[in-house]
């Protein structure tokens, strides 16, 4: 029991880490404010791709069986 407990913490610890470091804490802290120019995108932007979004679906998949399989608990002896 334990155990699941602590392989899906983990898991949880190890997918919400990116999303918390995005956060940019120092930013509050500079003394001047700067104003940021920006220019027209030319063309389409390619990051929400199909192939991209595939991709995320993958992984997402990949860290599910990971955790299904740290928590499954099969512990039947196969020796009788």
């Amino acid at each position: 029991m334990l155990k699941s407990i602590i392989a899906g913490a983990s898991a949880l610890a190890l997918t919400a880490t990116p999303a918390l470091a995005a956060a940019n804490p120092a930013s509050s802290l500079s003394v001047a404010k700067s104003a940021r120019a920006s220019a027209a995108a030319k063309g389409k932007s390619e990051l929400a791709a199909p192939g991209a979004i595939v991709g995320l679906v993958l992984a997402a998949a990949v860290v599910v069986a990971g955790v299904i399989i740290a928590v499954d608990d099969d512990d039947d002896s196969d020796s009788n």
